[in-house]
């Protein structure tokens, strides 16, 4: 039998891995049964129920307006004008339009407009479970002994390293493609009972097969990630160590000294906008406390655009120096 097969049926075979999928699709389901029943179908009636009730808060809203306004107009020159404007006039009636009926509408899954956030959370939550794979699938042979016995048995280490790796990629790649079209079809069924698929023109269908296509390779860039660091640092614990430790010092810590020193784009020094800016295409951060003035709209907050290929670049560097720096340390490593 083939290195990369013997790999491959391992990484299959493996309870730990097994349990964790079964982990992450029972949560995908609950996310799928928490939607269906907290959305439903649209119709008329509703349309009709939604514009009557944005009506009705209208014609309430004008009613106190006008009593506002009587009870103004009664307290000048009493001990009660205080708490009203010294003009009357000023209490305005409010504007229909500030009434908009789409606000009293029940929750309705839209498959063009609310799907894109599903992907982020089957994203998020698959990366997460691949890290964790990855860490483990590498990790527990270096505890245990086993690349020890390995590397006796096909002394060529950056080989066995890489079939691994490779092995560990195309099988959490194949779950991950898998779920994600299985994914793409449960919520068009959750949209057809209880939504909508209006919109779905052909560049919307291309913009979402972009956005899956983007989703695993995120996943298969924290499959790496976790990899790289259990390999570094021969042990499942170290790479999961490495990233608690990113999350409460460099996240938390570092957010709380930036706020401090009121550093401009604090999002920016943060992991999870950079996973956001990958998915979306991009995310835009935004100053409040700076001015850049406009002649025609005033005074506007300075802006940061992170570009999904500025993300990229940043996880490919940091995934080459990851791997790279495992791939390389095992040339020379003692490996007892």
């Amino acid at each position: 039998m083939s290195l990369y097969r013997a790999e491959t049926r391992r990484l299959v075979k493996r309870r730990f891995t097994k349990v964790l999928a079964i982990g992450c699709l029972a949560v995908l389901a609950a996310l799928v049964v928490g939607t269906l029943l907290t959305n439903q179908k649209v119709g008329p009636e509703a349309v009709a129920a939604a514009r009557a009730h944005a009506d009705e808060d209208y014609q309430n809203a004008l009613r106190e307006t006008e009593q506002q306004q009587q009870a103004c107009v009664a307290a000048q020159g009493t001990d009660q004008a205080p708490n009203f404007p010294a003009n009357c006039a000023e209490i305005t009636p409010p504007n229909q339009e500030d009434f908009k009926y789409e606000w009293y509408m029940p929750a309705t899954f839209s498959f063009r407009t609310n799907f894109p956030e599903m992907m982020f959370a089957l994203a998020g939550i698959l990366a997460m479970g691949a890290f964790v794979i990855g860490a483990s699938f590498v990790g527990a042979e270096w505890s245990s002994g086993g690349m020890m016995n390995l590397l006796l048995w096909r002394p060529q280490r950056q080989r066995v390293l890489g079939t691994k790796l490779a092995a560990l990629l195309a099988g959490v790649g194949a779950f991950t493609v898998v779920v994600s079209a299985v994914w793409t079809g449960v919520f068009l069924v959750v949209a057809e009972l209880n939504g909508s698929t209006e919109g779905m023109t052909s560049g919307a269908w291309q913009s979402i097969m972009l956005l899956e296509l983007r989703a695993v390779v995120l996943v298969l860039a924290a499959a790496a990630l976790g990899f790289g660091l259990a390999s570094l640092g021969r042990h499942t614990a170290v790479a999961l160590g490495v990233t608690v430790g990113a999350i409460v010092v460099l996240q938390f810590g570092l957010a709380t000294v930036l706020v401090l020193a009121r550093v401009k784009f604090i999002e920016a020094y943060l992991i999870p906008v950079w996973a956001q800016a990958w998915l979306d295409k991009q995310v835009r951060l935004e100053d409040y406390e700076s001015c850049d003035f406009s002649a025609t709209r005033g005074c506007l907050p300075d802006t940061l655009t992170i570009t999904w290929q500025m993300a990229g670049g940043v996880l490919a560097a940091v995934l080459v120096l990851v791997v790279g720096a495992a791939m390389w340390t095992i040339r020379s490593r003692d490996i007892t």
